[in-house]
């Protein structure tokens, strides 16, 4: 089942309505058009889409490298869009972890003295402890035998996690990575994963821009860019696996069903989403938004005589018809499988 934020989660990051629009000799392009949303504080977050779809932009806009056209952005209630620049820097330096695709570390520098230096341009821990801390944080990516390096004598997995380390220097609530695995291999890339999962459990927020989907798979919720757009979040929460394209073409095809609190829920369809609201099962199951309820599992509540109710609040659940359904499992076998697959594993089946 998809892991969607709570009622209790505090809002973090609040996109309201940016738009991006860059000028050049060309003309206009617009980046980002109009896109709202909300990271939750604990999250793990990434945001997928193909090659200019407007992924690193968003991020720009969160970090306050860029600023939006129009709209603003919130971090932690405060507006990133309406800082000056002096202040915007040293704000990022104590609140954002950023993780570039290339690393970015100093070249004169060893890898101990780039950990160190985002204390010392914000002033944090007393002098004398920013050394023993920055060496702690190697330690925990792997890398104090290497602290004493320059990076050009490490490889490209130990720069990524030295930048990691110094992400984490001023123990910022919020990392934000743009291509973290871009230029690592597939187990270098596990293990940057592996850091970021062990930075959610310690309550840390994290943001990451991916094209690889099945490192995105590992976050607790996704979003997808398509051409500057956000296609419907419960898509690519549901579905992860499926092609780019595909998701494009489905986010028309879904019809909005609405249910009155406590009415009774008759399926008749062969795919569902829930977007907002729960679903009772009279054997005291529960599906709640993110959760998809498909033909396998209509079986399973027919053979058990399983009848279906709206919870405490208005339920609303997105429909697709029979024809965008064969289609799409015709055309990606995987999502017919998955779909098995959490069917089977709701119910308890093998």
């Amino acid at each position: 089942m998809s892991a969607l934020p709570d009622n209790n989660m505090k809002p973090l990051i609040e996109v309201v309505d940016v738009v991006k629009t860059f000028s050049s000799a060309a003309g206009n392009f617009t980046a980002l058009k109009k896109v709202s949303n909300t990271i939750y504080q604990g999250e793990f977050v990434s945001i997928i889409g193909k090659s200019g779809s407007g992924k690193s932009t968003l991020i720009n806009m969160i970090t306050g490298i860029d600023h939006p056209t129009s709209g603003k952005v919130l971090v932690d209630r405060i507006s990133v869009t309406e800082m000056k620049e002096s202040e915007r820097a040293l704000w990022r330096g104590k609140n954002l972890g950023v993780v570039f695709q290339f690393f970015q570390l100093l070249p004169i520098l060893s890898l101990l003295e780039n950990v160190v230096l985002p204390m010392d341009f914000c002033n944090l821990y007393a002098p004398d402890e920013r050394e023993e801390r920055a060496m702690e944080l190697l330690r925990l990516v792997g890398l104090e035998d290497e602290a004493h390096s320059l990076p050009a004598a490490v490889s490209g997995g130990q720069m990524q996690c030295a930048a990691i380390a110094r992400a984490l220097a001023n123990d910022p609530p919020v990392i934000l990575a743009d291509e973290p695995t871009g230029n690592l291999d597939s187990k270098t890339a596990t293990h940057v994963l592996d850091l970021f999962e062990g930075m959610k459990q310690h309550g840390k927020t994290i943001v990451m821009v991916t094209h690889d989907r099945s490192l995105a798979q590992r976050a607790t919720r996704t979003i997808l860019i398509t051409d500057g757009e956000m296609v419907e979040a419960d898509i690519a929460r549901t579905l992860p696996m499926l092609p780019y394209a595909h998701m494009e073409k489905l986010a028309g095809c879904w019809q909005m069903l609405e249910v009155a609190t406590h009415a009774p829920v008759i399926l008749d369809g062969p795919l569902y989403m829930i977007q907002s609201g729960t679903l009772l099962g009279a054997d005291n199951s529960v599906m709640q938004a993110g959760d998809c309820i498909s033909t396998f599992d209509m079986q399973f509540l027919t053979e058990h005589k399983i009848g279906l109710k709206a919870g405490e609040t208005p339920l609303q659940l997105l429909s697709l018809a029979s024809e965008q359904y064969e289609a799409l499992v015709a055309s990606v076998p995987a999502a017919l499988t998955r779909l098995q697959e959490m069917a089977a594993e709701r119910w308890g089946q093998s």
